[in-house]
């Protein structure tokens, strides 16, 4: 079915073109960025049920002007009279500049935006509409699921998640007029478990442009999550040291998100706080090795047309061949350098400021199968099962945890199994050591992604099997 575009927004837009014309007599450029996602998250387990907002929910708008030099913006969720409004935004506006600069405070000065004029619109399509199924039926669906899991041998707890987003999203300025209305769903399933006084848990995540369709796939999942718990629980430590591994495709989009996501965010590049500003043109992976971000990349998440300064969604090849073509961008940082804007401007909310932010970050597939890969290592570990990650853009160094890794010897899985991991690395080492990568890319859209510890946003990431050398511990 063809997702409906908010009627709210549609009802708003002539008032924010209104406001836009009398703004430009104050200022040299203006835009308006209007918001309406809502959404409904679902939690179901042994012990609880819960029934709330998607986390992301919102309602308002993003005004940006220029004036003298720099950018400002003015972000309101409630109006009444466009002419009154616009008065606000301009003495408001004026009063913050003059108080800048009479403090002799340092402005984050950019060129001005020249836009070309431009009308776009999308509409997305799911399966399963989410909002013509009663939460009632919703919650009997998860919990169908977490009973049926509960049963599971050594398993204390059983729980599942779904939440559903509707996002509506209207941009308009002198030359552009772009409106997008998409859904996507993401999910969890959990096994909680314990065998004498060990205890841990394995979980499942599930994300797409998708409708209610996806609570049947949550719950084709029970069998293997009780046998990944069992072997979980009896997983051995691994002992610590550099290994060839094979990582599955979650983990493979982990080290892509922490490695090449975060380092090529080129608002990074305008603070110095990158290194990757001084790699571009230079080898930086092995020759196999090539990645991608971008909206119109892939079909996840954080797919659309247009980001939230109204620049079009990309297809942004960072790494070709092992060298570093380019960072990401958002519109403002593009300006300072000079750079053309890869369309990677996105706000937590209309209260937000826009960052440069990664929409679906993925390395490229290869020409290899997984049981090559299995039959060319001595002595190693697939490894499964992306738990969390952090990254040091200005350093390169990277950690990621990884919930088990399958012993590989002569070729051949053991069936012994270790973890957790913990795998750590110099960035530019763990890339040029890929030597083989499996046919078919995977991605994931589940959580969501900080920028630090805050402006939280939503991404996905992924790729095929790779294999590489890293350390474990």
């Amino acid at each position: 079915m063809q997702v409906k575009m908010s009627e709210y927004l549609t009802a708003v837009k002539p008032d924010m073109q209104r406001l836009i014309g009398l703004l430009k007599k104050e200022f040299a450029y203006v835009s308006v960025l209007c918001t309406d996602v809502t959404g409904t998250t679902y939690l179901v387990g042994q012990r609880q049920t819960s029934v709330g907002d998607y986390g992301f929910n919102e309602r308002g708008f993003v005004v940006r002007v220029y004036e003298n030099s720099c950018y400002m913006e003015y972000s309101f969720n409630e109006y009444e009279e466009i002419e009154e409004l616009a008065a606000k935004i301009t003495g408001t506006l004026k009063k913050e500049l003059s108080a800048m600069e009479a403090l002799g405070m340092e402005k984050m000065e950019a060129p001005l935006i020249h836009e070309e004029k431009m009308e776009k619109t999308m509409s997305g399509e799911i399966g399963e509409d989410p909002m013509a199924v009663s939460p009632e039926e919703i919650l009997a669906r998860l919990k169908k699921i977490s009973d049926t899991g509960a049963a599971g041998k050594f398993v204390i707890d059983f729980r599942v998640a779904a939440q559903f987003a509707h996002v509506n999203k209207l941009f308009l300025s002198e030359k552009k007029d772009l409106m997008q209305t998409y859904a996507f769903a993401e999910g969890m399933a959990a096994a909680i478990g314990a065998d004498g006084e060990k205890q841990d848990m394995i979980f499942r995540g599930f994300s797409g442009l998708k409708g209610a369709e996806l609570l049947d796939e949550i719950g084709g999942t029970v069998d293997e999550l009780l046998k990944l718990l069992d072997e979980k629980l009896h997983a051995d430590p691994v002992v610590p040291g550099m290994y060839d591994v094979i990582t599955a495709p979650e983990v493979t989009g982990l080290i892509a998100h922490e490695a090449f996501g975060h380092g090529v965010e080129m608002d990074m590049f305008v603070k110095e706080r990158a290194l990757a500003k001084e790699y571009l043109g230079k080898k930086v992976a092995s020759d196999i090795t090539s990645m991608k971000d971008g909206a119109a990349s892939a079909a996840e998440v954080s797919s659309y047309l247009f980001d939230d300064e109204g620049t079009l969604g990309t297809d942004t090849t960072i790494i070709e061949n092992g060298t570093l073509v380019t960072g990401i961008s958002d519109l403002l940082s593009a300006l300072r350098l000079g750079t053309a804007p890869t369309g990677n401007g996105k706000r937590e909310s209309f209260e937000r400021k826009a960052y440069t932010r990664m929409t679906n970050t993925f390395f490229t597939a290869g020409e290899n199968t997984l049981d090559e890969m299995i039959a060319s290592i001595k002595e190693g570990y697939l490894l499964e099962g992306a738990q969390s990650g952090m990254e040091d853009p200005k350093h390169w160094g990277i950690q990621c945890m990884v919930s088990m890794g399958r012993e590989i010897k002569d070729g051949k899985l053991t069936g012994k199994v270790v973890g957790p991991l913990t795998l750590t690395g110099y960035v530019p080492d763990l890339l040029k050591s890929i030597t083989m990568r499996s046919e078919k890319v995977e991605l994931f859209g589940t959580g969501a992604c900080g920028k630090g510890y805050k402006e939280w946003v939503k991404v996905s990431d992924g790729g095929p099997y790779l294999k590489c050398k890293v350390r474990l511990g």
